[in-house]
């Protein structure tokens, strides 16, 4: 069984009728005119290779089913909304995402629309999927920089050197951190606030951890490496249980462009 992932980018001028459907498709189709709102859709769909082709699904297919089934539901709204004065809230645009799926779910041949993912900006998206089409997942990423030490006090120096190599230095290093938090919630459910969801993981796990020696300052890295894994681990610890009627789905911890890991807790896989 194989996953296919296609990003399919378009941009909308709430304002006006016509569509500009322009001719690059990396920066967005429908083009947009003048100061426009961007979207960018990720369709995942599941399923076996077809021995003909080599392909599950041909992504010229995903991106004209997209343009022709889902990119409309998002233009007539938003432009009915804009010309209300009328604010698009969470489950407006989880109601919107659910909709896309309706006109996309029988269009991909024997695969299956198994995830879609409406990215907001480059830094935050909402998503559903097949497992639990009630329920919707939304993410957003946070920065933060600190530094630490790995080290094993049982350990012999030549043996920390070995195992953690520069990351041994005795005087620490540092990074610039990337985590990305996903909850989920049922798609019915009102009162998501972006600023009340940032402020939680600003008080309880940023504040905790930004410009911080995390071996010297976080008490839980004492005595426990502040590896990434761990790392991830601690920010599942702290954000569980804060976010009301949603629940943390995902913890994403990128220690480097290269590097990251994801928990999703201690009764949970992926």
């Amino acid at each position: 069984m194989h996953k296919l992932l296609r990003q399919v980018r378009f941009s909308i001028n709430p304002f006006l009728s016509e569509k500009n459907e322009g001719f690059n498709s990396y920066v967005s189709r429908p083009a947009g005119e003048g100061l426009s709102i961007f979207l960018e859709l990720s369709v995942e769909v599941t399923g076996e290779i077809e021995p003909a082709t080599g392909f599950v699904v041909n992504v010229t297919d995903i991106d004209k089913n997209v343009r022709e089934f889902a990119v409309p539901v998002f233009a007539e709204q938003i432009r009915q909304d804009f010309r209300r004065a009328q604010h698009i809230g969470f489950s407006e645009v989880a109601e919107l995402l659910k909709s896309a799926w309706n006109g996309l779910a029988d269009k991909f041949g024997t695969a299956r629309l198994s995830n879609l993912s409406l990215k907001l900006n480059p830094f935050r998206k909402i998503a559903i999927d097949l497992k639990d089409l009630e329920m919707v997942y939304f993410s957003e990423k946070f920065e933060f920089a600190a530094m630490h030490k790995l080290w094993n006090d049982d350990f012999s120096e030549k043996r920390n050197f070995e195992v953690f190599g520069k990351c041994a230095n005795p005087t620490g290093h540092g990074h610039n951190y990337i985590v990305e938090v996903t909850i989920k919630t049922q798609a019915n459910k009102n009162g998501f606030h972006i600023s009340d969801f940032e402020k939680i993981v600003d008080d309880e796990l940023i504040k905790l951890v930004d410009h911080k020696n995390l071996n010297a300052d976080v008490s839980q890295f004492s005595t426990t490496n502040p590896t990434v894994e761990n790392i991830t681990v601690f920010a599942w610890n702290k954000l569980a249980g804060k976010f009301g009627q949603a629940a943390l789905h995902c913890v994403t911890v990128w220690e480097t462009d290269k590097t990251y890991c994801s928990y999703y807790g201690p009764d949970n896989s992926e």
